[in-house]
């Protein structure tokens, strides 16, 4: 492990393009959204290869993964807005990405707590699954499937994140495990607002939720290798 300090630069870089995208994302036309949007993920690959390399275990590289996954996702759902079967494409780059990110989460030496003395901790994400599910069901007409494998691999891969809890030291924990949760939220607000009604200022509330979740995921997973 090593002392480093996190580029303060590369950080303010990437959440200066998902403010500009979230205030832009309503007022400018297909394409210039499009291209912010699609700048997002690559400054925190950028932010990710400057304290990590890929190439050097396999945990490094499924996140590398998810993050491209997170892009393909973010670029694919843009043209969902033109048609609409892009949507389940979209959805599936970042069932994709959750995927990786669990496989990161439950690859991590260590003991898995969630499995032997921490199980408890499963109820409240078992609950809001259920809740979710449940509350969206009537509206899912023909994607009710997809929706509810999407929901399961979300919800596991916040389980994975929650089962690092004796796996890494407590800050890389808390940052991963906060943007675990706030990626479940960005999606869930993404699920009310297609499937069920379309709430006001939704956008800002799904984009600053993944911004901030990506972000953290990221930064807890570098906090892990080096010293604070």
């Amino acid at each position: 492990m090593n002392n480093f300090r996190l580029s303060q630069g590369i950080s303010a870089l990437y959440f200066l393009i998902g403010v500009i995208f979230i205030l832009i994302q309503d007022q400018v036309s297909f394409y210039p959204g499009l291209i912010i949007k699609a700048l997002i993920i690559p400054v925190l690959m950028i932010l990710f290869l400057k304290n990590l390399n890929p190439l050097v275990n396999r945990s490094h590289s499924f996140m590398f993964a998810g993050l491209f996954f997170s892009w393909a996702g973010d670029v694919i759902l843009e043209f969902s807005q033109t048609n609409g079967n892009m949507f389940i494409f979209g959805l599936a780059c970042f069932l994709l990405a959750h995927i990786m990110y669990f496989t990161v989460f439950i690859i991590t030496p260590g003991n898995n707590c969630i499995l032997t003395n921490r199980i408890y901790l499963l109820i409240p994400v078992i609950v809001y699954g259920i809740g979710l599910v449940f509350y969206l069901y009537d509206d899912l007409n023909n994607m009710r499937l997809p929706v509810i494998i999407y929901a399961i691999v979300i919800l596991s891969m916040l389980t994975g994140a929650i089962n690092r809890k004796e796996k890494v030291k407590k800050v890389s924990y808390y940052l991963v495990l906060a943007g675990a949760i706030l990626f479940v939220i960005s999606d869930s607000a993404i699920a009310v607002d297609k499937f069920s009604f379309h709430f006001k200022s939704s956008h800002i509330v799904i984009m600053s939720t993944y911004i901030v979740a990506q972000y953290l995921i990221v930064v807890g997973y570098i906090y892990q290798f080096n010293r604070v």
